[in-house]
């Protein structure tokens, strides 16, 4: 196993140790710590997150519509609430990124364009030329593999609309430190079932699908080229 492989399932997590676990611990540590008020310290406990979308679209070579359309959720939300002074406006506005990605990733199913693809075909094809040839072949010509891709977003997108309706109920019913660190608990939830349900029942399935093709194609050209040899060989004994 490569050194990448090894290290994918840590950085995996990084987002969300970015986008959760730094504004949780942050917004704790500004409020117990430093002494500021609830709004104060939820406002600035979002900046790590949203510099770090700033940064992926100016290190980028090509604007990511998902990753603008989520900061601008972020901006628009920060100063509704800020101008309202209301902290559970603030958590409640951090559900609606989810509702906003999770309708996009709906929207590109029913487009026939599964945005969730983007990270599921690195995984399935494990990055190799051979797997993305046989991902190819398999999504032109693959009735059940197309199916299973779009069904993988399908998940993802249904577990973050979840995810949004869970925590805005509980950001204008249960008190707001303990939905500081709720709303994450809601979240890495909905992360993990979304991909158990996923892994489960789309990308483990189109792995083993991407690996039979791949084996495949490998066979039938071994076979053509010892087609090849053998001809060769006959012509020059003849």
């Amino acid at each position: 196993m490569s050194e990448g492989e090894r290290s994918s399932p840590l950085a995996s997590f990084v987002p969300l140790i970015v986008d959760a676990g730094i504004p949780v611990a942050s917004y704790y540590l500004l409020r117990d710590g430093f002494g500021l008020g609830t709004v104060a310290a939820l406002g600035w406990s979002s900046v790590v997150p949203a510099l770090r979308t700033v940064w992926s679209l100016v290190t980028s070579r090509r604007v990511n519509g998902l990753a603008l359309l989520i900061l601008i959720v972020n901006a628009v939300g920060l100063a509704l609430s800020t101008v309202a002074g209301d902290p559970r406006l603030m958590l409640a506005k951090d559900s609606g990124v989810s509702s906003v990605v999770g309708i996009v990733v709906l929207l590109s199913v029913r487009a026939k364009r599964p945005l969730m693809t983007a990270g599921l075909k690195p995984w399935v094809t494990k990055g190799s030329a051979a797997g993305g040839a046989a991902w190819d072949r398999l999504r032109a010509g693959s009735d059940r593999f197309r199916r299973a891709e779009l069904r993988f977003s399908v998940i993802w997108g249904t577990a973050l609309l979840a995810e949004c309706v869970l925590r805005v109920i509980g950001a204008y019913t249960v008190p707001v430190d303990t939905m500081v660190w709720l709303g994450t608990v809601l979240m890495a939830v909905a992360i993990l079932a979304a991909m158990v349900i996923a892994g489960g029942s789309c990308a483990d399935p189109m792995r083993r699908m991407v690996e039979a093709e791949a084996e495949a194609a490998d066979g039938a050209g071994a076979d053509t080229g010892r087609g090849v040899r053998a001809a060769a060989a006959a012509g020059a004994e003849s």
